[in-house]
């Protein structure tokens, strides 16, 4: 998801700066909200546990986008199997194409155990564009803050906004265990923002997790469990109205970033040189460890070598809650 979410201010840009060009974009059919409202922006739903699954369902997606759309070029910003799978089928039309570098080698050389190039690499955003350039469309990204507006917020929780205090976003886990602030840790920031008369919302993903996120309100008070309550649409609309975000590496650093929303990020196994920040989220919101070993790996889904996932637990909740204030 939150690879998705980086796509959009690069086509927002792309779209602002060259007015005659059309962009349909091809996703999980669950990631349609990212894309509304933007002109001359078509969504292509991709249902890939169902009619778009296998080899099979590539060449019906194929068919189907043959048929509702009229391209010049196929730009694949993700460079996995399906992408060029669906790429194949378009090379036999004649189209141009070009394909994201993912700077496999550079990333490779960030995050080896040994003799570490540690600097800054080319950020997502600028592969993407990149990819756009290689077609003909010029783009000059302009990382100047939120891609889009506040929207409307769903009924079931504006009582909770309009209550006057700052709304702090947590997002506490990730896709993977090495990315993630230990949990009993940020139920302490939980806690400690709590008590300062912040109105504290939880997103989180799976029922295991909205499980945990539902017991913390309950605990808690002002603390409000987002998760598993609203429709991807309105979580979006959620996000846009609250005053900062705290997430790990994860989708919803990139989700808050659309919105222009501040994010206090907390990064353990994985490090923003890679690439990965959020959209003109400002350097001095990282929470890190500076630790030799990091990053160990690009996306954190790699157990810890050293068996003690220092680069997290050295981080406390109180400097945390020290960067938010200062945020």
């Amino acid at each position: 998801m939150g690879d998705v979410a980086m796509t959009v201010p690069v086509i927002k840009n792309i779209l602002q700066q060259n007015p005659q060009v059309q962009i349909t974009v091809v996703s999980n059919a669950f990631l349609q909200p990212l894309f509304q409202n933007i002109g001359r922006c078509h969504f292509h739903p991709a249902y890939l546990k169902a009619q778009h699954k296998g080899v099979a369902g590539i060449y019906q997606l194929y068919k189907e986008l043959k048929a509702a759309n009229t391209f010049s070029a196929i730009a694949d910003l993700h460079s996995v199997l399906r992408s060029s799978l669906l790429k194949i089928f378009f090379s036999f039309s004649g189209y141009a194409m070009a394909t994201i570098d993912k700077g496999r080698k550079e990333k490779k050389e960030l995050t080896r155990k040994e003799n570490k190039i540690f600097t800054p690499l080319t950020s997502t955003h600028e592969r993407y564009a990149e990819v756009f350039r290689k077609i003909g469309i010029s783009v000059v990204l302009k990382n100047e803050g939120a891609v889009s507006g506040k929207q409307a917020i769903p009924s079931a929780i504006q009582n909770v906004f309009a209550t006057g205090k700052k709304i702090i976003g947590i997002a506490p886990f990730a896709q993977y265990e090495e990315k993630m602030y230990p949990l009993e840790k940020m139920k302490a920031v939980v806690q400690q923002l709590a008590v300062e008369n912040n109105t504290i919302l939880l997103f989180g993903g799976g029922k295991k997790e909205t499980d945990i996120l539902k017991q913390w309100a309950e605990e808690i008070d002002g603390v409000n469990n987002v998760a598993g309550k609203f429709s991807f649409e309105e979580e979006l609309a959620i996000i846009s109205n609250i005053n900062l975000m705290i997430s790990m590496d994860s989708a919803n650093m990139h989700l808050a970033s659309l919105f222009g929303v501040p994010v206090v990020s907390i990064w353990g196994a994985t490090h923003w040189y890679a690439g990965f920040n959020g959209w003109a989220q400002q350097e001095k919101n990282i929470v890190q460890a500076e630790l030799y070993c990091r990053p160990c790996s690009v996306f954190g889904n790699k157990p810890c070598y050293r068996g003690d996932h220092a680069c997290m637990h050295i981080i406390t909740p109180e400097m945390i809650v020290t960067k938010i204030k200062n945020s």
